[in-house]
C-alpha cells in the first residue's frame, strides 16, 4: 500500500520493527490489527516525488513483477518491494558494487528483491536471471539512459507492461534546455515502439 500526505508518502512495511535507510516508521493500529509503515522521502526517491508531483499511475502494485534499472542502495527498492508486496518481485538491476553491497543486503530480509550487479547496457547478461515483467522502471544517470530503457523494454516487458523513466537532462546533455532534452529523448522512445502517456517534472524534490 502507498498512502500519501501532503508532504510525503508511506509504504506498508514489509519488515515491521525494522527500517533500511534510517527512515522513519509509523505504527497504526485498527480493530486489533497492527501495521507498521515506513515514511518515503520525496527528496530521495524519484518514485515519490512522482506519485507526490501528482503522476497519474505508476503502474506498481501488490502482485506486480518489476524490473528496476538503477537500484542504488536499495532504499526505493525497498519501497517498491514494500509495494508489490509477497506476490510480486522486484528485479534490481546496480552496475556499482559498493552500491550493490547495500543492495544485496536490503534484499537479505526482502525475500521479493532479487539483485543483479550487472550493467543495464546488458540485459543479455540477467536474461536467465529475469522473467517477463509487468513494469520496467529506469533511473540510470546516463547520456544513454532511453536507449537502455528501450533494450530492457523489448528483452523483459510484457505486451500489456508499462515502463516509467526518471529523465535527468543534464546527464544527457548540459547545454540544451531541459524541454529540449526531455523532448528528444520521448521522440527516441517513440521510435523504439515505446508510447510514453504523461510527463511531469519532479521539481521542487529535484
Amino acid at each position: 500500500a502507498v498512502v500519501s500526505t501532503q508532504s510525503t508518502g508511506v509504504t506498508l512495511n514489509m519488515t515491521p520493527g525494522e527500517s533500511v535507510y534510517g527512515e522513519k516508521r509509523i505504527a497504526v493500529e485498527a480493530d486489533g490489527d497492527k501495521k507498521e509503515y515506513r515514511v518515503w522521502n520525496p527528496f530521495r526517491s524519484k518514485i515519490a516525488a512522482a506519485i507526490l508531483g501528482g503522476v497519474e499511475n505508476i503502474w506498481i502494485k501488490p502482485g506486480s513483477k518489476v524490473l528496476y534499472l538503477g537500484a542504488a542502495s536499495g532504499t526505493t527498492v525497498s519501497h517498491v518491494a514494500d509495494i508489490v508486496g509477497p506476490n510480486g518481485i522486484v528485479y534490481a538491476v546496480e552496475f556499482s558494487h559498493r552500491s550493490g553491497r547495500d543492495l544485496i543486503n536490503v534484499a537479505k530480509k526482502r525475500t521479493n528483491i532479487i539483485p543483479i550487479i550487472e550493467d543495464a547496457r546488458l540485459p543479455q547478461k540477467y536474461r536467465m536471471l529475469v522473467g517477463m515483467v509487468d513494469v520496467v522502471f529506469a533511473d540510470v544517470a546516463q547520456p544513454d539512459q532511453a536507449r537502455i530503457l528501450c533494450l530492457n523494454a523489448h528483452q523483459f516487458l510484457k505486451n500489456t507492461g508499462h515502463f516509467v523513466i526518471s529523465i535527468k537532462a543534464n546527464c544527457i546533455d548540459s547545454t540544451a534546455a531541459p524541454e529540449l532534452v526531455f523532448s528528444r529523448e520521448v521522440s527516441k522512445m517513440r521510435q523504439e515502439n515505446l508510447k510514453p502517456l504523461e510527463q511531469i517534472t519532479l521539481e521542487p524534490y529535484e
